[in-house]
């Protein structure tokens, strides 16, 4: 009898001192003198100029809030983790950061690790917006799963209406890089809005990634005269193949989606001339006179003595779109949290956006124009 009452007592005080811990690590959580908020980005490897400009406008953002105050009464802390562009990277800094604490997530910034993430913090409930992941099964993960940029099918068929009604093409030819989902994600939408238009297709080339010579697929693209060429893919092989087509004697227009911005970085001024008269799709133009925009770019420049690309643009809404998610629902409880994303009209740098039944921002495509080595504006087109 002694000892069957030593053994309740022992799990009495267990049970007790569990019960303590749990409300030990839920008064903890509550009373976090800090929101955690987490990134994820490549700041090193082959795509790092895009995580880099991203997390930059990301880091703006956290700075000017905390400067104002905070949220909810209390300061942001960002944990940006490097994934070097890789999906197993990305999975892990994931990781990481769930057991940081992270209440929500900004991230990650290319597509294919984005897609990696978003099912895992679709399991998870963490309230999850990528920038500039445009690729469209993303946020079919999950219903926290959010992003701010444009998705690669509506902004290949809004170059393909642009195509029609600005630049009165009826012949369109397509480049495609066929080892990447943005790029074929993009290429397919262009090819059949394009079609839609009364636009002929009159030929379209492969290539895959690494590839530096794009002289044979132009020379036969070059052959049908089209009075559009479509490039869809990211600046270094944007640049590579504008250059060659060039070089093979085409003289379409040449057309492209977000990937193409930064590409006059990596053209040296010799060859402009292969990129005079571009156009692209943007989500936002630093030509843009509105005094939020500029306000962005002088405190951009003045931090980081640089241009914000469009990636910039996002990441920084995304932070002032979370903020106001939070402040909107009184908490970072996730599922609050989440109901208030999806939820919110938001305004920023990019323009301004409601979310659709798929949680994709419905909102304008800038097109922008290179001429003399400097993106103008030219229009902005909704689908």
């Amino acid at each position: 009898m002694k000892k069957f009452f030593s053994t309740l007592l022992g799990l009495s005080m267990l049970l007790v001192a569990c019960g303590e811990q749990k409300t030990e690590q839920k008064t903890s959580t509550e009373t976090a003198e800090t929101i955690k908020i987490g990134a994820i980005g490549p700041l090193t490897g082959p795509v790092a100029i895009y995580g880099i400009s991203a997390t930059n406008g990301t880091q703006l953002a956290i700075e000017e809030i905390n400067a104002n105050g905070g949220v909810l009464g209390k300061q942001l802390e960002l944990n940006l983790l490097d994934e070097k562009g890789d999906t197993t990277e990305a999975v892990n800094a994931y990781n990481k950061l769930l057991d940081w604490g992270m209440v929500a997530l900004i991230g990650d910034v290319t597509s294919k690790p984005t897609v990696a993430v978003a099912e895992l913090a679709a399991q998870d409930g963490i309230p999850m917006v990528t920038p500039t992941g445009t690729q469209l099964n993303i946020t079919e993960a999950g219903s926290n799963i959010f992003r701010v940029c444009f998705t690669d099918p509506y902004q290949g068929e809004v170059m393909a209406k642009f195509a029609k009604d600005n630049l009165n093409a009826k012949t369109v030819a397509i480049m495609v890089n066929n080892s990447s989902d943005y790029s074929d994600g993009v290429a397919k939408a262009f090819a059949e809005e394009a079609t839609n238009q009364g636009i002929e297709v009159v030929a379209q080339e492969g290539y895959s990634d690494g590839d530096k010579d794009f002289r044979s697929q132009l020379t036969k693209i070059a052959s049908k005269n089209p009075d559009v060429l479509f490039v869809p893919d990211y600046y270094e092989q944007d640049s590579l193949i504008a250059i060659q087509a060039r070089e093979v004697g085409l003289t379409s227009n040449i057309l492209g989606p977000d990937g193409w911005d930064g590409v006059v970085k990596t053209v040296d001024k010799s060859s402009y001339s292969a990129i005079e008269g571009v156009y692209f799709a943007n989500h936002y133009s630093i030509k843009d006179t509105s005094e939020k925009v500029q306000n962005f770019i002088t405190n951009y420049k003045a931090k980081f003595n640089d241009e914000p690309s469009a990636f910039s643009a996002l990441s920084y809404d995304t932070v002032y779109l979370i903020k106001e998610a939070m402040e909107k629902a009184g908490t970072t409880d996730k599922e609050a949290l989440t109901k208030a994303i999806k939820e919110a009209q938001f305004s920023g740098v990019t323009g301004s956006l409601t979310f659709d039944e798929k949680n994709n921002p419905v909102k304008g495509v800038t097109v922008i124009k290179i001429v003399n080595g400097d993106y103008t504006f030219d229009s902005v087109i909704s689908k």
